[in-house]
């Protein structure tokens, strides 16, 4: 019983977390909407199995299954996932990334930002998402350039100047708000 609680209290913390991200950006339903399926069953059994606290289930399920069927349903409801922007590309050479809405872009800054804080605690450093980022390069070939190249700027400025300044960066300059 303690891994359906552990579970249930890390992926609601994470939820609101990115609420309040989006709502600072003005992207009020995508806050309010981010992540619902991760309470859907495929995904929260799952979740709550494979539960270890300190990172995603969705690591130990795929280690002991060679995927997780958890992340495939999520990564297929949720827009701020930059695998969902994926499609034949038009010259026949395969699956290939779509550039990114902005506003996805915008909640897939939250959501890694949020993920960060929950899975580092008290450890947390603001450099941690674009640790996370570099980390993870060579898994990245199906996003998009463009959508990479807004992803590490927006990190980078998390990173060397702070949230206040990344979330104000985000409205003005890539959302275009005031």
């Amino acid at each position: 019983m303690n891994k359906f609680w552990g579970h249930l209290k890390t992926i609601t913390h994470h939820r609101h977390l990115v609420m309040r991200g989006c709502f600072r950006m003005g992207l009020i339903w995508q806050g309010l909407t981010h992540d619902l399926s991760k309470y859907s069953p495929t995904e929260f059994l799952a979740g709550v199995r494979y539960y270890q606290g300190d990172r995603s289930p969705n690591t130990a399920e795929r280690e002991a299954n060679g995927y997780s069927l958890a992340w495939m349903h999520h990564k297929g409801r949720n827009r701020h996932h930059f695998e969902y922007w994926t499609d034949y590309s038009m010259d026949g050479s395969g699956i290939s990334g779509v550039e990114m809405p902005k506003k996805y872009v915008a909640e897939m800054f939250c959501d890694r930002l949020a993920a960060s804080k929950v899975y580092r605690g008290k450890d947390f450093q603001p450099g941690d998402p674009y640790k996370f980022f570099q980390y993870g390069k060579k898994k990245r070939l199906l996003m998009h350039p463009a959508t990479s190249e807004l992803l590490e700027t927006i990190l980078i400025v998390l990173r060397d100047q702070g949230e206040d300044a990344a979330f104000d960066y985000v409205r003005r300059e890539v959302l275009g708000k005031k």
